[in-house]
């Protein structure tokens, strides 16, 4: 007993060892400008958060992100899915993979070169719809700015969801599958009742990783209209760039903890979705 107890001493021991650079890096680089952030925020008493909440900057990027977050994320999950439903199983699976997370491996400068040549007003999707006779589309400059987001979005987080869809379906045991079929499932049934039910732990981790990447569309954005484009596409990032090159500390903590407390809410939000559908 006493050998047992030395041995899993040790154990604690190594993997103290093991965590403690970890736990100081978050803690030195993550916890500690946080707290120090939090602080900020209440040197003028509660003043900081009612000058943010009333700026109609703040929250027009508020309004844009929720819109883009609750548009963008699920159109991505669903066409994703049936993306890799499609291609589950076939023989060109591999390569298809690689063609799907091609996007993600183009730099962001040749991108937005990319994006400039088919959404400008001579661009490629305007002579494409000169071709059936509509009028040309102000991509950039009218609402239509917030739909380029939307597909840029999409287009670049698409080939990596595709292949955590896979990657989900392919831990679904096939004999489940089998089972339903020798009853008399349809293929459609087999995904409806056998494979999605296996899905639910991928579908929180897929749905998490998307909101995360939905705030780094903002690369393409700043580069493509700048730090003030068209209102649709006015995010949070852009916000926080605003306020940080003009030195608004008070603001930017503020808003910081709205956002955060926002970030920690959702995904408390959708845990207990999921463990509500487990």
């Amino acid at each position: 007993m006493v050998k047992l107890s030395r041995r899993w001493t040790c154990i604690w021991r190594s993997k103290i060892w093991f965590l403690l650079p970890g736990l100081v890096g978050v803690t030195v680089f993550a916890l500690l400008p946080f707290a120090d952030m939090a602080i900020r925020s209440f040197s003028n008493g509660i003043g900081n958060y009612r000058t943010v909440s009333g700026n109609g900057a703040f929250q027009l990027a508020v309004c844009n992100t929720l819109r883009f977050a609750g548009i963008g994320i699920p159109i991505l999950l669903v066409f994703s899915f049936f993306v890799a439903l499609g291609i589950y199983k076939s023989k060109w699976m591999r390569f298809l993979k690689s063609i799907y997370l091609l996007p993600m491996a183009v730099p962001t400068a040749v991108l937005v070169l990319i994006w400039k040549a088919f959404f400008h007003k001579a661009g490629l999707f305007n002579q494409l719809l000169a071709v059936f006779g509509i009028r040309e589309i102000d991509w950039l400059g009218s609402e239509a700015a917030f739909w380029t987001l939307i597909i840029s979005y999409i287009w670049k987080n698409l080939g990596y969801t595709v292949v955590l869809w896979i990657a989900g379906m392919m831990s679904v045991p096939e004999s489940l599958a089998e089972a339903a079929r020798v009853d008399g499932a349809t293929e459609r049934q087999c995904v409806r009742y056998v494979v999605l039910p296996q899905l639910k732990p991928v579908f929180y981790t897929i749905t998490m990783l998307s909101f995360l990447n939905s705030f780094k569309v903002f690369r393409e954005a700043y580069l493509v209209a700048g730090a003030y484009p068209q209102k649709s596409m006015y995010l949070l990032q852009h916000l926080f760039q605003n306020w940080f090159t003009n030195l608004e500390i008070d603001k930017m903590a503020a808003a910081g903890v709205l956002l955060a407390v926002f970030f920690v809410g959702c995904s408390l939000a959708l845990q207990r979705l999921w463990g509500g559908m487990n």
